[in-house]
Protein backbone atom coordinates (compact mmCIF):
# COMPACT_ATOMS: atom_id res chain seq x y z
CA UNK A 1 0.00 0.00 0.00
CA UNK A 2 2.85 2.39 0.82
CA UNK A 3 4.43 1.83 -2.61
CA UNK A 4 1.17 2.69 -4.35
CA UNK A 5 0.78 5.85 -2.26
CA UNK A 6 4.33 6.86 -3.04
CA UNK A 7 3.83 6.27 -6.77
CA UNK A 8 0.64 8.36 -6.75
CA UNK A 9 2.42 11.14 -4.86
CA UNK A 10 5.31 11.18 -7.35
CA UNK A 11 2.89 11.19 -10.30
CA UNK A 12 0.97 14.14 -8.82
CA UNK A 13 4.21 15.99 -8.16
CA UNK A 14 5.19 15.57 -11.80
CA UNK A 15 1.83 16.91 -12.95
CA UNK A 16 1.82 19.90 -10.61
CA UNK A 17 3.03 23.19 -12.04
CA UNK A 18 5.95 24.44 -9.94
CA UNK A 19 5.87 27.95 -8.49
CA UNK A 20 8.22 30.19 -10.43
CA UNK A 21 8.85 33.55 -8.79
CA UNK A 22 10.89 36.41 -10.23
CA UNK A 23 11.69 34.67 -13.50
CA UNK A 24 11.21 36.34 -16.85
CA UNK A 25 8.48 34.86 -19.02
CA UNK A 26 10.71 33.26 -21.64
CA UNK A 27 12.94 31.75 -18.95
CA UNK A 28 10.03 30.22 -17.06
CA UNK A 29 8.58 28.98 -20.31
CA UNK A 30 11.89 27.34 -21.25
CA UNK A 31 12.21 25.55 -17.91
CA UNK A 32 8.57 24.50 -17.80
CA UNK A 33 8.67 23.31 -21.42
CA UNK A 34 11.75 21.25 -20.65
CA UNK A 35 10.17 19.86 -17.50
CA UNK A 36 7.05 18.82 -19.40
CA UNK A 37 8.78 17.46 -22.50
CA UNK A 38 9.97 14.04 -21.21
CA UNK A 39 6.50 13.23 -19.85
CA UNK A 40 4.78 14.28 -23.08
CA UNK A 41 5.62 11.08 -24.94
CA UNK A 42 5.05 7.52 -23.78
CA UNK A 43 8.26 6.35 -25.49
CA UNK A 44 10.33 8.68 -23.30
CA UNK A 45 8.39 7.91 -20.11
CA UNK A 46 8.70 4.14 -20.47
CA UNK A 47 12.41 4.25 -21.28
CA UNK A 48 13.15 6.54 -18.32
CA UNK A 49 11.18 4.38 -15.90
CA UNK A 50 12.89 1.27 -17.31
CA UNK A 51 16.32 2.74 -16.49
CA UNK A 52 15.25 3.07 -12.86
CA UNK A 53 13.70 -0.40 -12.81
CA UNK A 54 16.82 -1.98 -14.29
CA UNK A 55 19.08 -0.13 -11.88
CA UNK A 56 16.96 -1.38 -8.97
CA UNK A 57 17.16 -4.93 -10.30
CA UNK A 58 20.94 -4.79 -10.73
CA UNK A 59 21.43 -3.27 -7.27
CA UNK A 60 24.19 -1.06 -5.98
CA UNK A 61 26.15 0.54 -7.64
CA UNK A 62 23.98 0.28 -10.80
CA UNK A 63 21.02 1.49 -8.75
CA UNK A 64 22.61 4.95 -8.71
CA UNK A 65 25.00 4.88 -11.64
CA UNK A 66 22.44 4.12 -14.36
CA UNK A 67 20.08 6.96 -13.34
CA UNK A 68 23.05 9.34 -13.00
CA UNK A 69 24.67 8.36 -16.29
CA UNK A 70 21.50 8.74 -18.33
CA UNK A 71 20.81 12.46 -17.65
CA UNK A 72 24.48 13.41 -17.94
CA UNK A 73 24.88 11.76 -21.34
CA UNK A 74 21.38 12.89 -22.34
CA UNK A 75 22.43 16.50 -21.71
CA UNK A 76 25.34 15.97 -24.12
CA UNK A 77 22.93 14.57 -26.72
CA UNK A 78 20.66 17.54 -26.05
CA UNK A 79 23.55 19.90 -26.75
CA UNK A 80 24.10 18.19 -30.10
CA UNK A 81 20.42 18.74 -30.90
CA UNK A 82 20.49 22.37 -29.75
CA UNK A 83 23.52 23.00 -31.95
CA UNK A 84 21.73 21.45 -34.93
CA UNK A 85 24.21 18.60 -35.31
CA UNK A 86 22.33 15.78 -37.03
CA UNK A 87 22.10 12.31 -35.53
CA UNK A 88 20.65 9.63 -37.80
CA UNK A 89 18.07 7.19 -36.48
CA UNK A 90 16.96 9.16 -33.42
CA UNK A 91 13.41 7.76 -33.40
CA UNK A 92 14.72 4.24 -33.98
CA UNK A 93 17.19 4.69 -31.10
CA UNK A 94 14.43 5.90 -28.79
CA UNK A 95 12.17 2.99 -29.75
CA UNK A 96 15.05 0.54 -29.32
CA UNK A 97 15.68 1.95 -25.85
CA UNK A 98 12.20 0.98 -24.69
CA UNK A 99 12.48 -2.40 -26.40
CA UNK A 100 15.91 -3.35 -25.04
CA UNK A 101 15.61 -1.78 -21.58
CA UNK A 102 12.20 -3.39 -21.16
CA UNK A 103 13.71 -6.68 -22.28
CA UNK A 104 16.54 -6.30 -19.76
CA UNK A 105 14.04 -5.75 -16.94
CA UNK A 106 11.90 -8.65 -18.16
CA UNK A 107 14.84 -11.07 -18.28
CA UNK A 108 16.10 -10.10 -14.84
CA UNK A 109 19.54 -11.23 -15.98
CA UNK A 110 22.60 -9.67 -14.37
CA UNK A 111 25.00 -8.03 -16.81
CA UNK A 112 28.39 -6.43 -16.21
CA UNK A 113 28.06 -2.86 -14.95
CA UNK A 114 30.14 -1.48 -17.84
CA UNK A 115 27.78 -3.06 -20.39
CA UNK A 116 24.71 -1.64 -18.62
CA UNK A 117 26.28 1.83 -18.47
CA UNK A 118 27.27 1.68 -22.15
CA UNK A 119 23.77 0.68 -23.22
CA UNK A 120 22.08 3.32 -21.06
CA UNK A 121 24.53 5.98 -22.25
CA UNK A 122 23.95 5.10 -25.90
CA UNK A 123 20.20 5.43 -25.53
CA UNK A 124 20.62 8.66 -23.56
CA UNK A 125 22.27 10.30 -26.59
CA UNK A 126 19.18 9.60 -28.72
CA UNK A 127 16.74 10.84 -26.08
CA UNK A 128 18.83 13.96 -25.44
CA UNK A 129 19.14 14.76 -29.13
CA UNK A 130 15.38 14.52 -29.53
CA UNK A 131 14.84 16.89 -26.60
CA UNK A 132 17.47 19.31 -27.88
CA UNK A 133 16.08 19.56 -31.39
CA UNK A 134 12.57 20.16 -30.04
CA UNK A 135 13.43 23.34 -28.14
CA UNK A 136 10.54 25.72 -28.79
CA UNK A 137 11.65 28.94 -30.57
CA UNK A 138 12.51 31.85 -28.31
CA UNK A 139 13.03 29.78 -25.16
CA UNK A 140 16.13 29.49 -23.03
CA UNK A 141 18.12 26.41 -24.09
CA UNK A 142 19.85 26.19 -20.72
CA UNK A 143 16.64 26.35 -18.68
CA UNK A 144 14.85 24.03 -21.10
CA UNK A 145 17.70 21.52 -20.74
CA UNK A 146 17.65 21.84 -16.97
CA UNK A 147 13.92 21.12 -17.01
CA UNK A 148 14.18 17.98 -19.11
CA UNK A 149 17.09 16.65 -17.05
CA UNK A 150 15.12 17.15 -13.81
CA UNK A 151 12.01 15.49 -15.26
CA UNK A 152 14.14 12.58 -16.46
CA UNK A 153 15.60 12.17 -12.98
CA UNK A 154 12.11 12.08 -11.51
CA UNK A 155 11.08 9.34 -13.95
CA UNK A 156 14.20 7.35 -13.04
CA UNK A 157 13.30 7.78 -9.36
CA UNK A 158 9.82 6.41 -10.07
CA UNK A 159 11.42 3.35 -11.68
CA UNK A 160 13.70 2.87 -8.67
CA UNK A 161 10.76 3.21 -6.28
CA UNK A 162 8.74 0.66 -8.23
CA UNK A 163 11.84 -1.53 -8.41
CA UNK A 164 11.81 -1.94 -4.64
CA UNK A 165 9.01 -4.45 -5.22
CA UNK A 166 11.71 -6.97 -6.12
CA UNK A 167 12.11 -7.70 -2.41
CA UNK A 168 9.16 -10.05 -2.66
CA UNK A 169 8.65 -12.96 -5.06
CA UNK A 170 5.39 -11.49 -6.39
CA UNK A 171 7.16 -8.15 -6.84
CA UNK A 172 9.87 -9.78 -8.96
CA UNK A 173 7.18 -11.28 -11.17
CA UNK A 174 5.44 -7.89 -11.42
CA UNK A 175 8.70 -6.21 -12.45
CA UNK A 176 9.33 -8.79 -15.14
CA UNK A 177 5.80 -8.31 -16.43
CA UNK A 178 6.32 -4.54 -16.42
CA UNK A 179 9.58 -5.01 -18.34
CA UNK A 180 7.74 -7.18 -20.85
CA UNK A 181 5.07 -4.50 -21.26
CA UNK A 182 7.73 -1.84 -21.84
CA UNK A 183 9.44 -4.11 -24.36
CA UNK A 184 6.20 -4.71 -26.26
CA UNK A 185 5.56 -0.96 -26.31
CA UNK A 186 9.10 -0.56 -27.66
CA UNK A 187 8.24 -2.93 -30.50
CA UNK A 188 5.24 -0.76 -31.35
CA UNK A 189 7.40 2.39 -31.24
CA UNK A 190 9.99 0.70 -33.43
CA UNK A 191 7.34 -0.34 -35.95
CA UNK A 192 6.10 3.26 -36.14
CA UNK A 193 9.66 4.60 -36.46
CA UNK A 194 10.53 2.38 -39.41
CA UNK A 195 7.10 2.34 -41.10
Amino acid sequence: MQHRSFAVLVALALLAAPAVAHVEGAQAQGFLSGLAHPVSGLDHVLAMVAVGLWGAQLGVPALWLLPLTFPIVMALGGLLGLLGIPLPGVEIGIAASALLLGGAVMSGRRVPLAAALLLVGLFAVFHGHAHGTELPPGESGLLYSLGFVIATGCLHAMGIAIGTLQRWPAGRVALRLAGGGIGVAGLVFLWRAIA
